[in-house]
């Protein structure tokens, strides 16, 4: 009998060109090039052209293609009306989710225009998400002068083109989300496009796996736990009676990182930085308090959701869009693995430990008590 691995920790599951994680220490690297020695002024543009192409873009390249993605960004109208009848209190990924559903209804079924569609995607899941979100506020989504994704999304929310330096932390977050082998989310989609279905489905069972809290929302459910605390000394007993009680802390720990996450301290420094621009250092105290606790009393770690918390927080992006920006990112990743996958397919179908009962006879209906 094959070896049983609950969630499958440890079983490798298939091959990749396009990332590692931990396997060298605790570093993570794209196509070859580790996050720690990506440039602080790189855009999230070049490294999904790097995910998606393999190659790093020339400047006339990374220039067609955010150009490309700018053009994208505008919504079949039939998608913006879908959009802007939702609830007021729909869950942000099911917006996302039924956007992405509806814009495959309006492009055809056919892998050759898989970049075609991953482009698309780029530049309108921002928009699907502004369009309801500012519906539900009484304002419209105008036209928006930002050149890339993370300033586009900041001025549609903040209703301001962003400096610099915010547009800049923005970008660094959305390179950090951008892809992490085979997670569930990136798994299912690999999934969805084994069975020789089509890329907006399987970006769409990709989204719904997001949502799941053990996945995607881990910095929403740590903002949560954040805020209500008053200062360092509220947080430390807040914390240890967590512990004592057995209570799960978000934004801790990682299923394949042992010793740190690489992205956390890119993160941390983020929303150090965005703190003191803000002049509130309390949220970054508290956090630091939290992470030192832990770190003492059960040796865990942040990882990137953690500290992308306060970073978002101090950005002023309203916490249920934390994971909806995961998705922006990481459909740079989930696309760079359907066409991995795509290339070299085979229906992905694992065996199951059977754990039922032993062969029984039929009892038929007028035989049984």
């Amino acid at each position: 009998m094959a070896e049983f691995k609950q969630g499958l920790e440890g079983v490798v599951a298939g091959e990749t060109a396009i990332c590692t994680v931990g396997a060298e220490g605790s570093d993570l690297r794209y196509r070859g090039y580790s996050i720690k020695d990506i440039p602080p002024d790189t855009s999230f543009e070049q490294i999904a052209y790097l995910l998606l192409h393999g190659e790093l873009p020339s400047s006339s390249q990374l220039e067609q293609f955010s150009a490309d993605i700018h053009q994208a960004s505008s919504l079949p109208v039939p998608v913006s009306e879908a959009l802007r009848s939702l609830p007021v209190d729909t869950h942000p990924m099911d917006v996302l989710r039924t956007g992405t559903s509806m814009l495959g209804c309006f492009v055809p079924h056919d892998s050759a225009g898989d970049m075609e569609s991953l482009v698309q995607l780029l530049g309108t899941l921002p928009s699907m998400l502004l369009t309801w979100h500012l519906h539900c506020q009484g304002r419209t989504l105008g036209e928006l002068t930002e050149p890339t994704i993370a300033g586009r999304f900041l001025e549609g929310l903040l209703g301001t083109v962003p400096d610099d330096e915010t547009r800049q932390m923005m970008e660094v977050s959305l390179i950090l989300y951008a892809e992490h082998e085979f997670n569930a989310s990136t798994f299912a989609a690999r999934i969805t496009t084994a069975t020789l279905s089509d890329i907006h489905s399987a970006i769409c069972s990709a989204i719904g796996t997001l949502k799941g809290s053990l996945h995607g929302g881990a910095n929403e459910a740590a903002m949560e736990m954040i805020l209500p605390l008053q200062d360092e000394e509220e947080a430390d007993l807040f914390i240890r009676d967590a512990l004592a009680n057995k209570v799960k802390i978000m934004g801790f720990g990682h299923r394949v990182y042992k010793i740190s996450d690489p992205r956390s301290d890119i993160v941390k420094k983020l929303s150090r930085r965005a703190s003191e621009r803000c002049g509130d250092m309390r949220y970054f105290d508290i956090s630091q308090r939290i992470e030192t606790i832990l770190r003492e009393e059960k040796g865990l770690f942040p990882n990137l959701d953690f500290y992308s918390a306060t970073l978002y927080y101090m950005l002023g992006i309203p916490i249920p869009m934390y994971t909806p920006l995961f998705v922006f990112s990481r459909v740079a990743g989930w696309g760079a693995h359907i066409m991995e996958q795509r290339a070299n397919n085979r229906l992905i179908r694992p065996s199951a430990h059977y754990t039922g009962p032993e062969a029984r006879d039929w009892i038929n209906l007028d035989k049984r008590p």
